[in-house]
């Protein structure tokens, strides 16, 4: 295992190729939970737990199930069933822990089973740490490390996001920009901050 892989790994999934800011997966919780930092903060946090296992347990079906029966292309379809169970599991606990929680969350829980970011990381370490059906050394670790890492960047961007809506709701902007418009240019201008990040990758 290469530690300096790892941290390449690390920089790369939350700054250069954060999920949100440059790849442009998972907008929808992104835009709807992103008004106040205490639901952004626990959707961040469960998108982190989903995509961590949600990758450990695809690798290990891809690798010694999907690869061994020679059926890789049932791969999309085992991944969302994998990822829906999840989302199901942390479902089923916050509504027992914490109701509020809950109906703070609402919508926006069960939509992790779609989140293109979780289902777009499993993907991804298919492809990145996978060469002609034989996984690369220290391909599990690697996998685990990039889906716990995009998930950071993924929380990272909800904090600073939440924390710019709540900053705006204590100004005054015009009619026609409140809410989901004003929300997509700072959006906008939140990616283009983070392009600045590219250059690490030269």
């Amino acid at each position: 295992m290469d530690f300096g892989r790892i941290l390449t790994i690390a920089i790369s999934m939350v700054f250069i190729n954060n999920f949100i800011l440059s790849k442009f997966l998972g907008l929808c919780p992104f835009l709807g939970v992103s008004k106040e930092t205490k639901p952004a903060l626990s959707m961040g946090f469960a998108v982190i737990f989903v995509m961590t296992c949600s990758a450990a347990i695809t690798w290990l079906l891809y690798n010694f199930v999907l690869l061994k029966f020679n059926i890789p292309y049932l791969s999309t379809v085992t991944f969302i069933l994998v990822i829906a169970a999840f989302v199901q599991f942390i479902e089923m606990v916050i509504r027992k822990h914490s109701p509020l929680l809950y109906r703070s969350l609402g919508i926006y829980l069960p939509l992790i089973t779609t989140n293109c970011a979780v289902l777009g990381v499993t993907i991804l370490n298919i492809d990145d740490f996978f060469i002609k059906g034989q996984a690369v050394a220290g391909s599990f670790v690697y996998s685990v490390a990039q889906a716990f890492f995009g998930g950071i960047g993924f929380l990272l961007a909800l904090i600073l996001m939440s924390g710019i809506r709540e900053r705006l709701e204590l100004t005054e902007s015009p009619k026609c920009m409140q809410g989901v418009p004003i929300a997509f240019v700072i959006a906008s201008l939140m990616s283009l901050a983070f392009m600045g990040f590219a250059g690490f990758s030269r």
